[in-house]
């Protein structure tokens, strides 16, 4: 067995551990018929369905001609798009607790009650590897805090439960340790929501533990020098620890988990390792969640505001989910050179930041323009610094305003443009990324064909370089992961990540984090779109499943007409290249090459499948493989080739043809 069979193997094992929706694809190398084997056939029963009948498919046509030994084989590739590990919504309980956040508690927690309804939460989490993308990293465990908001409902942050494979929650005072489930959560404001079945955990069950747990009443944001108390279960024990501080200052800063820039409020309270998601207390009264600290600093800590949570509540209570928060999607500048502000005109008065760029996609590239100066939002004066008016003798970065609007609101921006004050109402909705900062609940989409690895970028991707990841990943990639900005819906970059070399594909392990361009001169769109266009499909345009596809990897809206795009060129990351893609318009004898071929018509119908929810594709990528034509995968490869080529140091030729 070949070094790429035993690869696809070792594949198709990883896939059953992680219940990959699957796509089939094409690749290629000859496998002596292994699968025979009573181990491996036991295998194939717990692998994805679409993996399944394509491996048993395999088999039957193994046993048939492996006597031929001029004959090649075309084994499964697997493209699986990445589905969102959803909350749990089917439980009553979970139900019930959402509806919960509409209703206002009878009552809240006072003196020594304020203990019982803080917990401690217990992760078994397991990463993606976004090197190889179809296995995970071992599973590790971790702890953080949680306290009680509303009835059945638990408020931690976000990176406690993030990539949870399994969480449990235990009382203050208890022994026992209880099942929970992630009914709600925002990476973004490193937000998320639990909720337990159990009735015994809300009782007290007769494990010791107090009676019934009462909510803790949510304040505003506290005054500077105002003291407050967090509480949690930080490493180095199991009981409950309180560690007091003062209010520092109000201000945005990064929130670590999502590299998101909102509200936050330094304490010089302890905050550690298992704290995260506990409250910060005014008294009985919550004034925010601790969730971060500054490295090698001595007690700086970080807890999200009360404005950031409510955001959050009241998007997970009218949407069932959270949608992120809003930005007006620009990229701008201060102000503070005199110069500046004497060249585009401003007068004395007039105060305001520059807008540098706008991403296309959103709706204020309807309204501004390059080149505008930003003087106010909703009213409030902007300084040239991006400040605004806070509270007394307090200012703010103006981001925060947006940050904190309902998705879908209205608001009211006057910008300084050719010398006049205009002004403008602005929608404002959650901005899509061209390359998204987090993938946290989601397994990593990707595409192999013949060997060739195919993943959308994203900047876990280049986290897996290590922590110093902008030094020792590609500049190339650095800089389109930075600086891009989305020009269309559903777009994404698409990275040939490596090679795993078999005979179709000698010679071509060098070609390695080259972005994709152009397949055939028709410009690449989005991941699924990629595999439209190399199984063959005519028509150039983004399929609606390559739509469904995208927008489940990455929210976006309807996918625009591609049909006049340029060719696919990519562009490199270590040996500066890019990529070009080019296959014939048909094959006499190519599995997939033509839109009215068996193969590349099963590919189209799995797509689609694979565009709903997890646990739906699965069964509807069951059915639809259940009847893949030979075609799939019995091929005479002895007559076909693929060439990828280095043209000016700039571009990549690949083309399958006979």
């Amino acid at each position: 067995m070949g070094i790429w069979a035993r690869r696809a193997l070792q594949m198709a094992q990883h896939l059953s551990m992680l219940h990959h929706t699957a796509l089939m694809g094409t690749c290629t190398k000859s496998i002596a018929p292994a699968f025979a084997q009573q181990q491996q056939t036991q295998l194939l029963h717990k692998l994805a369905p679409p993996v399944l009948q394509a491996a048993h498919l395999y088999q039957h046509q193994q046993q048939a001609r492996f006597s031929d030994a001029r004959l090649r084989t075309i084994c499964s590739s697997v493209a699986a798009r990445a589905p969102s590990i959803k909350p749990k919504w089917d439980s009553e309980t979970a139900k019930k607790a959402l509806a919960a956040l509409s209703e206002e508690p009878a009552a809240f927690a006072q003196g020594v009650e304020v203990l019982d309804s803080i917990v401690k939460v217990y992760t078994v989490y397991s990463r993606p590897d976004y090197f190889l993308p179809w296995q995970n990293h071992p599973k590790r465990e971790s702890t953080g805090t949680g306290f009680v908001i509303r009835d059945r409902l638990i408020l931690t942050n976000a990176h406690v439960v993030a990539d949870q494979t399994y969480v449990t929650v235990k009382r203050h005072g208890s022994g026992t340790k209880y099942r929970a489930d992630v009914v709600g959560v925002g990476h973004d404001v490193d937000l998320a929501l639990l909720t337990v079945e159990d009735d015994d955990f809300w009782t007290g069950g007769d494990d010791g533990a107090a009676g019934s747990m009462k909510p803790l009443q949510l304040g505003d944001v506290p005054q500077l020098q105002e003291q407050v108390l967090v509480v949690g279960y930080p490493t180095g024990g199991d009981n409950t620890s309180i560690t007091s501080g003062v209010v520092s200052r109000v201000e945005v800063t990064q929130y670590v988990h999502a590299a998101s820039h909102l509200m936050a409020i330094q304490i010089d309270a302890a905050i550690n390792p298992g704290n995260s998601g506990g409250p910060a207390l005014r008294g009985d009264v919550v004034v925010g969640v601790a969730f971060q600290n500054l490295p090698h600093a001595d007690n700086i800590g970080y807890i999200i505001p009360l404005p950031v949570v409510r955001r959050f509540l009241s998007e997970v209570m009218k949407y069932g989910y959270y949608r992120g928060f809003c930005s007006l999607g620009i990229v701008f500048q201060t102000m503070d050179n005199p110069h500046l502000r004497k060249a585009l005109g401003m007068t004395g008065h007039q105060s305001g930041v520059l807008i540098n760029r706008i991403q296309p996609t959103t709706s204020t590239a309807k309204v501004l323009q390059k080149g505008d100066v930003l003087l106010e939002f909703d009213g409030v004066p902007i300084a040239n610094d991006g400040t605004v008016h806070f509270r007394a003798r307090e200012r703010i970065f103006f981001t925060s305003l947006n940050t904190l609007k309902p998705t879908g609101s209205t608001v009211h921006v006057k910008v300084l443009r050719g010398g006049r004050e205009l002004e403008y109402d602005l929608q404002l909705e959650p901005l899509q990324t061209l390359v998204p900062v987090h993938k946290y609940d989601q397994l990593p989409s990707y595409f192999i064909y013949a060997g060739l690895v195919f993943v959308p970028l994203s900047q876990p991707y280049l986290h897996e370089y290590g922590d110093d990841w902008m030094s020792n990943s590609p500049r190339r990639l650095v800089d389109k992961a930075l600086n891009s900005l989305m020009q269309k819906p559903g777009q994404q970059i698409i990275v040939l990540s490596q090679v795993l070399v078999d005979d179709i594909n000698t010679g071509y392990q060098q070609f390695q984090n080259l972005q994709v361009l152009r397949v055939n001169g028709v410009e690449v769109l989005n991941l699924a779109h990629l595999k439209q266009l190399i199984m063959g499909t005519s028509n150039h345009r983004p399929s609606a499943a390559a739509a469904a596809a995208a927008a489940a990897v990455e929210p976006a809206p309807a996918v625009e007409d591609a049909s006049g795009l340029a060719n696919i060129t990519a562009s490199s990351s270590s040996n500066d290249a890019a990529a070009d893609v080019g296959l014939p318009a048909d094959s006499s004898n190519g599995a997939s090459s033509s839109a009215n071929s068996p193969a590349a018509a099963v590919a189209t119908a799995t797509m689609l499948d694979t565009s709903n929810s997890s646990s739906e594709g699965a069964n509807s990528s069951s059915k639809g493989s259940s009847t893949l034509p030979d075609s799939m995968f019995i091929n005479d490869w002895d007559n076909q080739y693929i060439r990828l080529e280095l043209e000016d140091d700039r571009l990549i030729i690949m083309e399958r043809g006979a």
